[in-house]
């Protein structure tokens, strides 16, 4: 590839990266202003400025176009989760593979805040969100099975896996519900921390 053909390249997957965030961002707007079932793909299109046509070269759906995010892509996530050395302990790994979301997620803390409150106010989307994980989670538990040279059947790595989701779930609403500091990844951090103590009870208020 020339250096020509890099450019045309990297100023092509700029457009296609900023037409999708302008097609997230308009769904997560007029969803939030009227409501899942009020809004239309056609309307999204519309306030991002692009045709419906256009619209379904990014997302199948509506719903899609507001659960779906490059930094949920939990490819990336496991593929980091491969790389951590084996000596670290299976949690702490899971941890550091959480990186390669948490950046992304506190890069654009407003979209997000704005996409957790939509997805709370409309629960049809968790089913969608669940889908998405689930393929994740299995990939996750084989990566730490491997890991610990234990078989897929042991009940560790899937105990592992779901822990540090529901760990990163909390710190994520946590972090979406306050003015955003401190910073998701310390939030995270507190959480894990908190599970490889054994979750002692925090001191009483005051």
């Amino acid at each position: 590839m020339t250096d020509t053909d890099r450019v045309t390249t990297g100023r092509r997957d700029r457009k296609k990266a900023q037409t999708r965030a302008a097609l997230t961002a308009a769904a997560l707007r007029l969803v939030a202003e009227r409501g899942l079932e009020h809004v239309t793909v056609e309307e999204i299109s519309e306030a991002a400025d692009v045709s419906s046509r256009t619209f379904f070269n990014y997302f199948a759906c509506k719903d899609e176009a507001i659960t779906d995010d490059p930094a949920l892509d939990g490819s990336r996530v496991v593929a980091r989760l491969a790389t951590v050395p084996a000596q670290v302990p299976a949690l702490r790994a899971v941890r550091l593979a959480l990186d390669e979301a948490i950046g992304p997620i506190q890069a654009d803390r407003e979209l997000w805040r704005l996409r957790l409150t939509v997805i709370t106010e409309n629960p049809t989307l968790l089913p969608r969100l669940i889908a998405g994980n689930v393929a994740t989670e299995r990939a996750m538990v084989s990566v730490i099975a491997a890991r610990l040279g234990v078989g897929p059947e042991h009940p560790y790595p899937p105990l592992v896996t779901a822990v540090a989701g529901a760990a990163f779930h909390c710190a994520t609403m946590r972090w979406a519900a306050d003015d955003g500091t401190p910073p998701l990844a310390e939030l995270v951090d507190e959480a894990f921390a908190g599970i490889a103590a054994g979750l002692p009870d925090p001191p009483p208020r005051g």
